[in-house]
């Protein structure tokens, strides 16, 4: 590859797009950057094992919450391609006013998602439907030259034998000859099927199986809003020309609005598309069902800590909305708590942890006395036991088993009755609670749930629910609690099904007769009467609804109330307060926040103030806020400009980093070679402070021309 050229460039060399082999050094590293080398690879088989789960469960939810959505965008291409084979009047009549059937998928704003939906998308087209499926971003795109050619290159892709792609440069060459137009497509198009339809009937058999017969050509447009008008424009106005000669469906990824294609389009061009909206499932939604299926389950044991389950969400909520973003941190957060914890080991399925518990070795036993959680837990015992636990490991290994066991059937207890909790809750006005049941979830997490106002209000209103609602919910919470596989809420749901009892055989006559006497003295303040008698009749009626008994619905509805609330404080205490919750819980909130959120601003002044931190070398360090002159020329001239004011002399400035930079050379040097240093040192000094002035730490002055006018302060 050759670089000669007049001008001094930038040359750049794109890699081949063979798939390179995967290096198994990934345990290796993990193995070797670990601070505890005790189970290490164990415990990297075992996060990778659990992130498998966890990605394939993800892949599988995703995939069920677009089903709908995918099939009905199948539908929509099956009506308009069998309207263009069957040459309906329908589709003669579109053909007539030049209409392209038209799919505008509203999407929503996270548009970081919208790359697997269209990848879900694509795959379910050229696997059922045609194999001729155009991804189109905006980027690519400028002019509809090269939207034609990013067409056509794609869909003559889809016709090559894979066999056929090892000598790369030749298909290259081979599509850069054909002419990039509509004509040029149809023709393509046209030979294809042809090919196709001679094909022998064993091989027309197979390809029927997957693919209709002159399938249609269907061009996804990712990223509506980011083409230009012009280039939308004329494909729409081309295509419209040339319908009848090819099935053409194009579908519009909408990030906001359906209305953006009527902005974008005018009604000369729009009126040449035959659209049909359909609309994806709410991003909340979607990160709803991912917290219920990977969280709020036991069949993962790897949990998140309040606050960092609160920095995803927060995340979520307040930057991208994005599901796969989500995901992403909580891979973090596996990838952390397996690579920080020694422990975490154990957190594994309970098959599995009898074998592993026994397996610990007298270190790792120190690890788990070490714990608070188990700390807290040797004080309540007696005297007797804690010395076992402290001095006898085969003792310790034996009540970590059942220990850990124990914090099992907790989360399936937990999950079946922060369930219950969350029907009764989620339809209280206001929503003390919260409506989602993450929210909920959060909440029991940070402390004892029963101990705060907003519970306390919950129940309040929870006593003022009517006789309808409070049956839907006790039914609800009697399948919940069915569905637990062990027998520990069979009295539980007896006592709800003892209370539904109860409200079937009320007896209405009585409650409506009470009804009618409480309302009676009301009704004599309907009667014209002066004040002191007006005063008189709303004391008498304050005091009768003082003295009033409960009607035996309203005491049937005190005890319901009364029981759900007994299985929250017995069931939904927090995590924090069972032994050995470090082992499963994940609660570094602050890594997770360093990691994913990001602070351009303190990085560049702790990457320039102290270098050591991030180049690893201690040398750099210069304590007591001196200017080390083995530091980079950038640090050392930021160090400097934090000492100045608002405009700063370039010589002051030259000079002091001169005589930085010159502290360690020796005095008795001769005269050529100090000129020398210093034309080098002033190189060194005007290209630091050109990359501060691109940095945006100072600019130019116009008050004097030997100054710079300073930009930040306070250091960061």
């Amino acid at each position: 590859m050759s670089t000669c050229s007049v001008s001094k460039g930038c040359f750049v060399f794109k890699p081949s797009t063979k798939k390179r082999r995967l290096s198994d050094k990934t345990a290796h590293d993990f193995r070797c950057t670990s601070s505890d080398s005790e189970d290490t690879e164990l415990r990297f088989v075992t996060c990778q094992s659990l992130w498998n789960q966890i990605k394939s469960e993800t892949e599988q939810i995703q995939e069920n919450l677009n089903k709908q959505l995918l099939d009905n965008l199948v539908s929509f291409l099956s009506r308009s391609h069998s309207d263009f084979q069957e040459k309906t009047t329908e589709w003669t009549c579109r053909m007539k006013f030049r209409e392209i059937p038209t799919a505008a998928l509203v999407l929503g704003v996270n548009v970081t998602d919208h790359d697997l939906t269209f990848r879900g998308l694509s795959d379910v087209l050229q696997d059922n439907i045609t194999p001729y499926v155009a991804l189109l971003e905006a980027k690519d795109c400028p002019g509809i030259k090269n939207l034609m050619q990013k067409l056509m290159g794609q869909l003559m892709k889809c016709d090559i034998d894979v066999d056929s792609l090892e000598d790369e440069d030749c298909v290259q060459v081979s599509q850069s000859r054909i002419r990039c137009s509509m004509p040029s497509l149809i023709s393509w198009y046209d030979s294809v099927t042809k090919k196709t339809n001679s094909e022998t009937p064993s091989k027309k058999r197979n390809s029927s199986s997957r693919h209709w017969q002159s399938p249609p050509v269907v061009v996804i447009f990712k990223d509506m809003e980011s083409f230009t008008t012009k280039v939308l424009q004329d494909f729409i106005v081309i295509s419209s020309q040339h319908i009848h000669e090819l099935p053409l469906v194009l579908i519009f990824g909408i990030a906001t609005s359906p209305m953006i294609i009527h902005r974008l389009l005018p009604h000369s061009v729009s009126s040449l598309l035959c659209i049909e909206l359909f609309q994806s499932l709410s991003c909340k939604e979607h990160l709803s069902t991912i917290i219920d299926k990977l969280l709020l389950t036991s069949q993962f044991p790897f949990k998140l800590g309040e606050k960092v389950l609160q920095v995803l969400i927060n995340i979520f909520l307040y930057h991208d909305f994005s599901v796969q973003n989500f995901i992403k941190g909580f891979q973090l957060c596996i990838v952390e708590h397996f690579y920080s914890q020694p422990l975490s080991v154990l957190c594994c399925h309970l098959a599995d942890i009898k074998k592993r518990v026994y397996s610990l070795s007298h270190d790792q036993c120190e690890n788990i006395r070490r714990l608070p959680s188990f700390r807290r837990y040797v004080e309540r015992q007696e005297s007797g036991k804690q010395i076992e636990l402290l001095t006898n490991d085969s003792f310790l290994k034996e009540e970590t088993e059942k220990l850990l066991e124990d914090l099992h059937v907790y989360h399936e207890n937990y999950v079946r009755i922060l369930r219950c909790l969350h029907v009764f809750t989620s339809s209280l006005p206001k929503y003390p609670l919260g409506k989602q049941i993450r929210e909920l979830h959060c909440a029991c997490l940070e402390n004892r749930v029963w101990e705060t106002e907003e519970y306390e209000s919950a129940l309040q209103l929870a006593r003022m629910l009517n006789k309808t609602d409070l049956v839907t919910m006790l039914q609800q919470c009697v399948e919940i609690l069915m569905s637990s596989s062990g027998k520990e809420f069979d009295r539980a749901v007896e006592k709800l099904k003892e209370f539904l009892t109860q409200f079937q055989n009320l007896e209405v006559a009585e409650a409506s007769q009470e009804r009618h006497v409480s309302v009676s003295p009301q009704k004599e303040l309907q009667k014209k009467t002066d004040l002191y008698h007006l005063q008189k009749t709303l004391l008498e009626l304050k005091e009768s609804r003082r003295s009033k008994k409960l009607t035996k619905f309203e005491m049937l509805r005190f005890e319901v109330v009364d029981y759900i609330d007994s299985l929250v404080r017995r069931y939904l205490v927090p995590a924090d307060e069972r032994t050995l919750h470090e082992i499963v819980y994940f609660n570094g909130a602050a890594v997770l926040r360093g990691h994913l959120n990001a602070a351009p601003r303190t990085a560049l002044h702790t990457a320039l103030n102290s270098p050591h931190w991030y180049l690893k070398n201690q040398a750099l360090r210069c304590d007591g806020g001196g200017i080390s002159n083995k530091a980079p020329d950038i640090c050392i001239v930021y160090k400097l400009h934090l000492e100045c004011g608002r405009l700063i002399n370039l010589v002051d400035w030259l000079e002091a980093f001169s005589t930085v930079v010159m502290a360690a050379e020796e005095p008795n040097a001769d005269a050529a070679s100090s000129d020398q240093v210093d034309d080098v040192i002033h190189a060194r000094f005007i290209r630091a402070v050109s990359e501060l002035e691109l940095l945006g730490f100072i600019k130019p002055s116009k008050q004097k021309t030997d100054h710079v006018a300073r930009l930040t302060w306070g250091g960061c």
